[in-house]
């Protein structure tokens, strides 16, 4: 698995992780409201041992789901058949406490708001369904399906409509609750001028392809990309000019990178990028090639044609550095040797 499915498959098991700790409260407290009904309330003889049953049954099948690892990846897959088992559960229950009359029909709602946190829209929608179909079985024990009128089914479908309106609204609210969060993430670890991660999108990438090189014992590497005129630029044609050129040396770089290398900007007129499953060789090929690409460009800004170069140090793991911190060290300390020789040029930490 490349390292940009890593970082997206972990990001996503983290959101899981969460979202599985919010269904298990909803579990137990559903577990804990029908035991309470069930202590406090009259139950006739025949339900209160159905019920306890199904008790025993839900509150092994928590422990099965969330303490004994019988799921030991989270999936939304898994959180479906939860609530699959939830809406089960609530069914069992209203049927032997009063069906539609139930003073528990409501948990259907503990169902809905479960689907909508973690599921989105249209397991939802499919959730709905499912509870419709419960309603109209409950219904079935009191008025049989060949005995049904328009009426009667209008007056069914405005039972239902409360559940109908907390699962939209719920579900509204949840996409842009999402959507807020992966905004404020995404600005967060992103460069606001270059469009590159930051220091900080940097640190959790990098962490997770590093993991992944030691791991399964493959190579990677580290340049570091430094601009060797931005002071000049800047003094000569002003900051726009300087900021111009950094989002030009961005596009650059980027271009010539595959889609699973990681790419930021790691200061002032500083870049970094990780190559996983790159040894030393084929990474002094990408930053040559980095560096006459660059040398080629020329910035047209307000009239004036701006030329730039950088210079590249490179790290390799594991010859260079068996730590992050000293794959940087190495990196920079490359970096800087190249600028000293004469700029525009490549230097390896072996070399």
């Amino acid at each position: 698995m490349d390292n940009a499915n890593n970082a997206i498959f972990s990001i996503e098991q983290e959101e899981l992780r969460g979202a599985a700790r919010t269904v298990a409260e909803i579990e137990w407290l559903l577990l804990i409201l029908v035991l309470l009904f069930l202590v406090v309330s009259h139950v006739t003889p025949l339900a209160r041992p159905a019920i306890q049953a199904a008790l025993l049954f839900y509150g092994a099948f928590i422990l099965a789901f969330h303490y004994a690892n019988f799921y030991r990846r989270e999936s939304r897959w898994k959180i479906a058949i939860e609530t699959w088992v939830m809406l089960a559960f609530i069914t069992w229950t209203l049927w032997f406490t009063g069906d539609l009359s139930s003073p528990l029909l409501n948990l259907y709602l503990l169902v809905v708001i479960t689907s909508a946190l973690s599921l989105g829209k249209a397991a939802t929608l499919v959730e709905m369904g499912f509870i419709a179909a419960c309603y109209v079985l409950l219904d079935s024990a009191r008025t049989p399906l060949a005995s049904w009128s328009v009426r009667h089914g209008l007056g069914l479908l405005a039972q239902l409509a409360p559940v109908i309106l907390v699962a939209y609204v719920t579900t509204m609210f949840s996409a842009d609750i999402r959507y807020g969060l992966n905004k404020a993430k995404q600005l967060s670890e992103t460069d606001e001028l270059t469009g590159v991660l930051n220091v900080r999108g940097l640190s959790a990438l990098f962490d997770r392809a590093f993991s992944q090189a030691a791991r399964y014992a493959r190579p990677l590497s580290l340049l570091m990309i430094d601009c060797d005129n931005l002071k000049a630029v800047n003094d000569r044609y002003g900051h726009d000019a300087g900021n111009e050129l950094l989002k030009q040396l961005s596009r650059s770089i980027v271009r010539e990178l595959r889609a699973t290398d990681i790419v930021a900007r790691y200061g002032g007129d500083e870049f970094v990028a990780v190559l996983p499953e790159t040894d030393r060789g084929r990474a002094q090929e990408v930053a040559q090639r980095i560096v006459e690409v660059i040398a080629r460009e020329r910035l047209q800004f307000r009239g004036q044609t701006i030329e730039s170069g950088v210079s590249v140090g490179i790290a390799s793991y594991p010859e260079d550095g068996r730590t992050i911190d000293n794959l940087m060290l190495r990196a920079d300390s490359a970096m800087y040797r190249a600028k000293q020789t004469g700029r525009g040029r490549v230097a390896s930490a072996a070399s």
